[in-house]
Parts: C-alpha cells; structure tokens; sequence
C-alpha cells in the first residue's frame, strides 16, 4: 500500500497555494516558538467535510453520500522517541498524554485531550504501533456548522500516527473508524461514521452501513469543477443549544418502528412493510415515526441515484436528488427547527432565500443534524455573488462560506 502523501497543489485550488504555503509557515513558526525548535518536523492535514444525502440513516444501517471540502485542519509534528504525545493546537492549551496511560478519562470528556487517547488507543487495540510526539495543528474548519470539525482532528492524529509509526500503511477507513471509537468511547459523542469517512478518505464517497462494525466505502471519482457550481454553507449564527434530545428522538422513533417488526433496524424492512401496516404503526407510533421510516427508505434510495448520475456526469440529475433529499429532511425527517421553539427557524428562512435567489437553478438543503446550523447549496457561478449578498444581508457577513470539494482526505504534505 503506497502512503497518502501529497504536494499542497495537489490538495488545494490553484487560486489558493500561495496562502497556503503561507499558512504551513506560520504553523511551523508557531511550533518552533511552543517547542524551542525545529528538527524532524513533517506537515500533515486532514479535511472537512459535508453530507450531501443520507440524512439521519447511518445509525439505522442506512445508505449516506457526503465529500471532503478544501477547509481542513494542518499540522506540524514530529516524534521525540518517548512516551509523551504534546499537542498544541493555535488558541487553545496545551494536550499531554503518556501512551502509557490509554484508559478513557471522566474528567476529559468533551475535550481534545479525550480525542487524542481515544485515537492513540484505537491504533494500538488494532495492533498498530503508536509512539510519542509533539504537534502544533491549526485548523480552518468552521465549528458548528456541520462540517466535521472533531471528525477532521480525529482524523489528523489517526493521520499523524499513521504515517510517523506505521509508514502510512493503515487504511482511511481503519483510520476513520478509529477516529469514530476516540469520539464515542473517549470523548462521549455518540456519533455516526459519516463524519469520519468522508474526512479520512476524501472526495465524494458513498457509504452502506448495512454491517455498521465493517461499513462498505465506496469513492466516486468525479471532477466537480467542470460543472461550474460552488458548494456553499450558509451559518444562519443560530444560538448554540443542547439539541441532543431532538437527536434521539429520530433514533428512537425509527427504532421503534423496526421494533414492531422484530427487527433491530430499519435496514431489515422495506417502504412496503411500512404502508402495508401504516395504521397500526400511526396509532402506535405516531405519524412522526412513520415519516421518519419514509424518510430512510427513500434516502437510501437517493444515495443509489445520486451515486448513478455522478458516475454518468449526469449533474441535472445530481442536483435533482440534492433537492429531494433536502425536501425530505424538511417535510418527513423533520429536523429543521426544533419544535421547543418554533418562533426560531432560521434554517426555514435560510431555505427560503436561498431558493429564491436560486430561481429553480443549482440546489439547497439542510446541512448536517439539523435544528440550527446553516445550510448547503450549489450555486451556479453565475449566480454566486448574488447569493453570497443576499445571504449576507440576512445572516450577516462572511456567513455564506465558499467552498470547493477537496478529492484528498486525510495525508501527509510534502515540505513547503
């Protein structure tokens, strides 16, 4: 297996290198002033990411598609040949962790230290070698808008690990399912694995959790740029609250659902069991639940088509299922505005602008969970500065975020 490496034209766009490089500078001048020098050093980055259809199906054994975006979170590191890991990431403290001391940690949950020990401790449980090092990470991935920003740090430790100890011989998706164990069992996020697929192996990828312990990966090759549309995230700079009972409830309603049945998910049945006995599962369940079973049917589905009209340079048809899938998560997932506060729903505004600019052209949706955050849509470049604008005014500047689908996921670069 030959180790993701690459040089930094390889994994950003032209009109970016020069800033790039600029920034791989300032991050090794920050090492070399946290640390007091610079030896062995290697960069390493690992990128966001944005789901693009598959809304809320993955911890259901269902079908998702989502990218890397060309916002992602770089390193400087390099190892010291002791059992300390040192990490300094710009405007945060300090993480020390001895390697020796792998156990999960009360006290580190929600934090980046926890991250740091789930990951170590993910390599070597699979058998891999680990070892100590000092890093200083730098990250562009916008917090709370959906785009993986723990996902993308998990993924440049697994990253920084892979390729200073086992000579990046470790797979991405060994790597991403590492990066989902630090976050689950260590941080105490009990996330799905879109997150990390998408930021590990990067461009577009279709993944099938039918087997959730062994998911099925597969990269769609593609060249978006010839399709003339930006990928968009709009951060509506909704209020930051605990959603996580709103997160559950879709879980638990669906897994009520394939309870009726006898089975454990949704994965096991089909849109015709569902309608065959919709009375019985409405007055029991609730219409809520029965929606949201629709929903997972028919975004599996949408994974399928999506998937074709990629592989066919078929972009009418891309976007036609972008907007499906984003029709679907508004009117049957439900998961645009929380129904605590329905006075509050800037997504539902965001939707409305952006379809108005739109005129029919391009696509939007929900990004993300759902229930505040921002939202994703493609954009013909014709029609961008306007969007950017009208957005703007409503949200705020620098609230509508340009991005590009970045085809590398989680490497090592070569020297800047």
């Amino acid at each position: 297996m030959k180790p993701v490496v690459k040089k930094i034209e390889e994994i950003y766009p032209k009109n970016s290198v020069e800033t790039q490089i600029k920034r791989y500078r300032a991050a090794e001048c920050g090492f070399a002033e946290h640390f007091g020098s610079l030896e062995e050093h290697r960069f390493f980055s690992a990128p966001g990411r944005t789901e693009i259809c598959g809304n809320h199906t993955d911890k259901s054994c269902g079908k998702a598609f989502a990218a890397s975006v060309d916002l992602d979170t770089i390193a400087v590191a390099e190892p010291t040949g002791d059992n300390m890991i040192v990490i300094k990431s710009e405007g945060f403290d300090e993480d020390r962790i001895d390697i020796n001391d792998l156990d999960a940690k009360e006290e580190e949950k929600q934090t980046s230290a926890a991250l740091i020990r789930g990951a170590v401790k993910g390599f070597k449980r699979k058998g891999y070698n680990i070892g100590g090092f000092k890093a200083f990470t730098s990250s562009k991935v916008i917090k709370g808008s959906g785009l993986g920003s723990s996902a993308a740090f998990e993924v440049l430790i697994g990253t920084i690990i892979n390729h200073l100890f086992n000579d990046g011989q470790v797979r991405s998706s060994t790597i991403s399912q590492i990066a989902r164990f630090a976050e689950n069992e260590y941080f105490g996020k009990p996330s799905g694995l879109i997150d990390q697929v998408a930021c590990a192996v990067g461009g577009f990828v279709a993944i099938d959790f039918k087997d959730d312990g062994m998911p099925i990966i597969e990269e769609i090759h593609c060249d978006f740029d010839q399709y003339h549309h930006a990928l968009c995230i709009v951060d509506t700079g909704a209020p930051v609250g605990d959603f996580s009972e709103e997160y559950n409830e879709i879980y638990s309603e669906m897994n009520a659902v394939a309870g009726y049945f006898d089975c454990e998910s949704l994965r096991q049945l089909s849109t015709e069991d569902i309608l065959l006995n919709i009375n019985d599962l409405r007055r029991i369940y609730g219409d809520r639940a029965v929606l949201r079973s629709i929903h997972f049917f028919n975004e599996n589905e949408r994974v399928e088509k999506i998937v074709h009209a990629l592989r066919n340079e078929n972009f009418d048809g891309f976007l036609s299922s972008v907007k499906e899938s984003g029709d679907s998560s508004f009117k049957y997932l439900q998961n645009i505005y929380s129904p605590k506060d329905l006075r509050t729903q800037p997504l539902s505004i965001a939707l409305n602008v952006a379809e108005d600019v739109l005129h029919r052209k391009g696509a939007c949706r929900v990004h993300g969970a759902g229930f505040k955050g921002s939202i994703q849509a493609f954009v013909p470049y014709e029609d961008l500065q306007q969007f950017k604008m009208n957005m703007e005014k409503i949200f705020g500047i620098n609230s509508c975020h340009i991005l590009s689908i970045r085809n590398v996921g989680g490497c090592e670069v070569l020297p800047v």
